[in-house]
């Protein structure tokens, strides 16, 4: 039997819909192959839960736990953890050092695709389309004209390390910039403002499985409220519609796209991408390499369309950081 940390928790915004990930991974592990720990990492302690909610420390050194006096190592790591330092590359690299395997993506990959302005600039001589877009760091000025001159309205302000929609805003004046700017650096020091994008948004994921790249049934998103945000991702505020309504031609563009995008930046582990098609063509707005993993998440969703257990998506994520 095979020891595996599932680590959930983190230190952004995001922690709550980790430890939900995280539980559920913890639920649909299979318990003939492994034995499964739940690790919280906080900022403020690392340690794991055990049944009863009993918490014992982690030692960071070698990443073990000691109970009953008995030391505990792990054969490999599940990460459920979203955002930093989950997955912006902090314990990929952390767990490279130790020689601890892990299911997720490199240190670089996870650093790269955390950066929405560094992962968008990276794909784009390799034809993936993006929408126009203007960058600010925290403490530049602020000139609204040269913004919406740039960008057009309405337009989305968006921090350009966070996830889980935190921080977004759509602007459709001058006027709501500043507030909409002060609302993303909550999240982030660095922001992106990318020009609206009128068309259908899908979501397409694409893991590593048994071995071959395999593009997940695309989700189409029709969000109740006026974009993909918080509570349309989590709330019940959108429709999520596995497949997508649309045609076999472009399922196939869309499917190409992302998976592309994958094998480009030589992923590992789950991916997904956030695409808006514009007269049939796709424009790649984001990638989540520790997407959600609730019994209601995309990824799950998308596996389950493709005939995908979530105890087989698990088991096929250890096995493969494991080889």
């Amino acid at each position: 039997m095979k020891n595996i940390a599932i680590i959930m928790g983190g230190y952004s915004s995001e922690y709550k819909i980790s430890l939900i990930s995280g539980n559920v991974v913890y639920q649909y592990l299979d318990k003939t192959k492994y034995n499964g720990f739940r690790i919280h990492i906080f900022k403020e302690k690392w340690v794991y839960v055990d049944e009863k909610d009993a918490e014992y420390a982690i030692d960071k050194n070698d990443f073990s736990v000691t109970i009953n006096d008995q030391k505990i190592t792990f054969d490999c790591v599940f990460n459920a953890i979203h955002g930093t330092p989950g997955e912006d590359g902090l314990m990929q690299a952390y767990f490279e050092l130790l020689g601890i395997k892990q299911s997720s993506c490199d240190y670089y990959q996870a650093a790269l695709t955390f950066n929405k302005r560094d992962l968008l600039s990276v794909l784009k001589p390799y034809g993936i389309k993006t929408a126009i877009s203007y960058y600010l760091n925290k403490g530049d000025t602020i000139n609204t004209a040269e913004i919406v001159k740039k960008v057009g309205l309405p337009c989305f302000v968006k921090p350009n390390k966070a996830g889980s929609s935190f921080g977004i805003s759509k602007v459709k004046s001058e006027a709501e910039l500043p507030i909409a700017i002060e609302v993303a650096y909550k999240e982030d020091n660095e922001i992106i403002i990318e020009s609206f994008l009128d068309g259908t948004e899908v979501s397409v994921g694409v893991i590593n499985y048994q071995g071959e790249i395999k593009v997940l049934p695309i989700t189409e998103i029709v969000s109740d409220n006026d974009f993909f945000d918080y509570e349309a991702k989590y709330e019940g505020k959108s429709q999520e519609i596995t497949p997508a309504r649309i045609s076999d031609e472009l399922t196939q563009k869309v499917g190409e796209t992302a998976k592309r995008a994958y094998e480009v930046l030589k992923m590992k582990g789950f991916s997904r991408s956030e695409f808006i098609i514009v007269d049939n063509e796709p424009y790649m707005l984001e990638m989540n390499t520790i997407p959600g993993l609730t019994t209601e998440s995309l990824i799950p969703q998308q596996a389950k369309a493709a005939g995908i257990s979530l105890q087989d998506l698990f088991t096929n994520a250890i096995e493969l950081a494991l080889s």
